[in-house]
């Protein structure tokens, strides 16, 4: 029994023994680890700003650890403060996308797939060659799917911060030139002035008032400091802030500047104006990317003008029911000896526009047929406005896409209201990829529908196809004897833009890597080729043969409409068309007075607040803006 006990007391002792060791080491660990947290602390500002795009639902996050030291409380207080409201603000203007919606709407977000877009919308697509970045679908009010990008990363690139003009347009597309041709002059740069000076006698004051030989030079910080505090709480404008204050900034800057030339440990210094970077970096790129979103928001969303005119419209032919004109015509809608003009438009005034136009230039405006094609939403609206106007003789039918009574089984997928496709393309010049050497163009092309039209037009022998967003400035009455050399489209090849750029997108088989693209918008057609060769049909194969892979709806027209007209295109005169203007801001005047028709395909539309502003008079002197119901409307792009 006692040995027993003498073994237990022992065991006893070593194990305290062990305990006070274990003790005495982790005593010795805590010092170190309270160093090492303070090298995480005076790093953290800036390494976290990489991680907080991971939110989906966020414009940007402005979460962050703010690692201050025991004296700077009341400074860590203040930049809590300030984070705060920056986040306030993003949750304030963020908008509201649920995690089922086509993808992110800002360029360089994390889904970098394409989902099925809305049939009635017409996408501008975006890649880059030879690398090229698809990303989501964003509807549009002018009918056309929209994608944006390009961007690698979550966050947009650092050069954005520089003002790097280049990089902007390629990440952001139409927004950077829409900014910089309507950017203003600094407003309240005094009390941007005063806010600096202030973030920076913040940053020297903690330093200077450790040390015992600078009492004198840390009071007049802290009164300088006290003294904007409080004219800032009170002003927030120029014209708010008291007089003499002058006087007052350079109070300040002396202080400063006397606070810069004692010797400090400049490691509390260099972290708290990193953070003060950080936050400023952060709030810049928030307002980059609210503004893009704000723009593209304001080029997508229909005008409440022109949705105004279109349910007063229909409210109209509901209330009035106007007699059908177009039964007594329907010999003449039908009869080949005439000039038929085709458009896709879900656009009243824009509509317009292109038929009022392309009259007043025409040498024979009673040899003109008009066919419009429309939704069920604006059907009403159409026929209602083409049968109160007049247009110098020109017959104008309006057909509605979704009533159409055509006898055929394997195209109804076809049969589907859709404008031309407009896509955006940017890639380098070089090998060096760099934004300075990469340039952007813009093409557009037909769509589903336009596949149908030998179907719908079947007594009809050549048509010209318009999109909405053109304007006639000649008589065409010349394009009708166009010797079309055995091709289906008479079309604007665009050389800028060859079918070997985009092979990384529309996949290497089949058509020719020297070919130019061909744009859509202003088309004269051979209907009787077009049936002769059965080019709907081989379109409708290459779809179904093309579909395979997961690969994107747009990616598989795009590729089968090249390949289903690919030697079937002639090629128009220059001095023909004029495209750029709803996104190019370097047109010369005289090129644009000179064109036969002037093409508007971009983001910027001319009945758009946002169009192109000196290209827009050309557009509007084709508008009747002294119609009442333009006016009851407010309608003046």
């Amino acid at each position: 029994m006692k040995g027993g006990g003498a073994g237990a007391g022992k065991r006893r002792w070593k194990c305290l023994v062990i305990a006070i060791f274990g003790l005495v080491i982790l005593s010795m660990l805590v010092p170190f680890g309270f160093l090492f947290g303070r090298f995480r602390s005076s790093t953290v500002a800036v390494l976290v700003t990489e991680q907080q795009t991971s939110q989906p639902n966020r414009l940007w996050s402005f979460d962050r650890q703010v690692n201050v030291d025991e004296d700077d409380h009341s400074d860590a207080k203040k930049d809590r403060s300030e984070v705060d409201h920056a986040k306030e603000l993003v949750d304030k203007f963020a908008p509201t996308i649920s995690k089922d919606a086509p993808g992110n709407i800002f360029p360089g977000g994390k889904n970098h797939t394409i989902d099925a877009a809305v049939k009635d919308k017409q996408p501008e697509l975006v890649f880059s060659v030879p690398s090229p970045v698809l990303l989501p679908s964003v509807p549009s009010p002018n009918g056309r799917k929209v994608y944006h990008g390009p961007g690698k990363n979550n966050r947009p690139n650092k050069t954005l911060s520089t003002d790097n003009d280049k990089s902007c347009e390629m990440t952001f597309g139409s927004y950077c030139l829409w900014r910089q041709e309507h950017k203003k002059a600094i407003k309240d740069d005094m009390v941007k002035k005063l806010k600096d000076r202030l973030f920076v006698a913040r940053a020297y004051f903690p330093s200077i008032a450790k040390l015992p030989d600078q009492e004198k030079l840390s009071h007049e910080l802290r009164l300088n400091i006290q003294e904007f505090e409080r004219i800032l709480s009170e002003s927030s404008r120029d014209a708010d802030l008291p007089p003499l204050i002058e006087m007052k900034l350079q109070k300040m800057e002396a202080a400063i500047a006397k606070s810069q030339a004692v010797k400090l440990d400049c490691n509390n210094v260099n972290k708290k104006l990193a953070q003060i970077l950080d936050l400023t970096e952060d709030e810049a790129n928030f307002h980059t990317r609210q503004s893009a979103f704000l723009y593209r928001l304001a080029v997508q969303t229909m005008p409440k003008s022109l949705h105004c005119l279109s349910l007063r419209l229909t409210v109209e032919y509901f209330s009035s029911y106007p007699p059908d004109l177009e039964s007594s015509l329907s010999n003449k809608f039908s009869d080949p000896a005439f000039h038929h003009f085709v458009m896709l438009s879900n656009n009243v005034l824009a509509s317009s526009v292109v038929i009022n136009s392309t009259v007043m230039n025409a040498h024979e405006s009673q040899s003109l047929v008009f066919h419009v094609l429309t939704n069920d939403e604006n059907y009403f609206a159409m026929k209602l406005w083409f049968l109160r106007n007049e247009y110098k003789g020109a017959a104008v039918q309006v057909l509605n896409v979704e009533h159409l009574d055509m006898d055929f089984q394997d195209k109804a997928s076809l049969l589907s209201f859709s404008l031309s496709q407009e896509f955006r393309i940017s890639f380098h010049n070089t090998n060096n990829q760099s934004y300075l050497d990469m340039r952007m163009e813009y093409i557009s092309l037909f769509s589903s529908l336009h596949y149908l039209l030998p179907e719908i037009f079947q007594n009809l022998g050549k048509i010209i196809v318009l999109d909405d967003d053109i304007v006639v400035q000649q008589d065409l009455s010349t394009l009708w004897n166009l010797d079309m050399e055995g091709k289906v489209i008479a079309a604007q090849m665009f050389c800028s833009v060859r079918l070997g750029q985009l092979w990384h997108y529309t996949g290497e088989n089949g058509s020719s890597r020297n070919s130019c693209s061909w744009m859509s918008g202003f088309n004269i057609i051979d209907l009787r080729r077009w049936r002769e060769l059965q080019l709907t049909e081989t379109y409708q194969r290459l779809l179904q043969e093309y579909n395979v892979g997961g690969r994107s709806a747009e990616s598989v027209s795009l590729h089968a409409s090249f390949l289903t007209f690919e030697g079937l295109i002639k090629p128009l005169d220059d001095s023909w068309v004029l495209s750029g203007l709803g996104h190019n801001y370097g047109l010369k005047r005289q090129a644009v007075n000179r064109a036969a028709v002037l093409h508007y395909n971009g983001n910027m539309k001319p009945w758009l607040e946002m169009g192109v502003p000196k290209y827009k008079s050309n557009w509007k002197r084709y508008l009747n803006l002294e119609n009442q119901i333009l006016n009851n409307c407010n309608v003046n792009p």
